[in-house]
């Protein structure tokens, strides 16, 4: 009968797996079938003319560019914010504090809010300074996306470290400052980790950057003006009426995915040369 219990559990293992690889292999060739033939040099290294969108020539490079300016605003104001706030809630106040649990249940409560919420917030935002949609407003809203992303992981990696390492390290003398940097070194894996996490969510999100950073044909010069972004460029494409226009929008997905990838595969490499040379 044990061995039975056994098999049925294994067996239904590896078909959750199989349908996990399954859906992911699906969305990838469905993704490549339609948008291979039409993944150009001219999509990645020229900017949309005009007719784009009606099947006529230019590429998506105002939308790759935009979304690394957006999402590398987010990551450096996220991580302005999120480092302190992870160090203070986990190696100034006591143990057992009230006040980060509190914090901590905070951010479990944004983490889950929808993106569209962060948007129209943004949006409504926005309308009471004045602001019209910009590449700003886009850092804003998305860094308000992926805060909670960020410093939830992070503390999650934080959590791990033992609490006696400060107290170890200025009663050898050192400065809180020398203390900062032994510490951060120590939880570059899972900072990294969590940048990666707060990329992902941040790159790929559409909703958010409707209403605050707005599209624009151009690639922007400025904070204040508007700025397109990938997920945005591949809806207006599919919402298209002209089947080439739509196998355009599937070549940009492409482009996002390999973008993604990339950045997974250098994270995990930096993070395992850090685990390698903590100290």
């Amino acid at each position: 009968m044990k061995y039975l219990e056994e098999r049925i559990f294994k067996i239904i293992m590896i078909i959750a797996a199989l349908i996990v690889l399954g859906v992911l292999l699906f969305i990838l060739g469905t993704i490549f079938y339609k948008g291979f033939p039409s993944l150009t040099l001219d999509m990645i290294t020229k900017l949309p003319g005009g007719g784009f969108y009606l099947g006529k020539e230019g590429g998506v490079l105002n939308a790759i560019v935009g979304s690394f300016y957006i999402i590398g605003g987010s990551i450096f104001i996220s991580l302005l914010i999120s480092v302190p706030l992870v160090m203070y809630i986990n190696f100034y106040l006591p143990k057992k504090s009230k006040f980060a649990e509190l914090i901590r249940f905070s951010l479990d409560i944004l983490f889950g809010v929808p993106s569209i919420v962060y948007g129209a917030f943004g949006f409504a935002l926005m309308v009471y300074l004045g602001m019209k949609a910009s590449l700003l407003g886009g850092i804003i809203a998305v860094s308000m996306l992926i805060m909670p992303v960020m410093m939830r992981s992070l503390d999650e990696v934080t959590i791990l470290l033992s609490r006696e390492l400060p107290d170890a390290l200025l009663s050898l003398g050192a400065t809180r400052y020398e203390m900062t940097k032994v510490i951060l070194r120590q939880l570059m894996p899972g900072l990294i980790t969590s940048i990666l996490l707060a990329t992902g969510r941040g790159i790929g999100d559409a909703a958010t950057v409707l209403f605050t950073a707005g599209y624009t044909d151009n690639i922007p010069v400025s904070p204040s003006q508007p700025a397109a972004s990938l997920p945005l460029s591949i809806f207006f494409q599919l919402g298209s009426p002209v089947e080439e226009v739509q196998n355009r929008g599937y070549a940009s997905a492409i482009i996002l995915t390999v973008i993604v990838l990339i950045l997974s595969l250098t994270s995990r490499y930096i993070s395992s040369r850090y685990s390698k040379n903590k100290i």
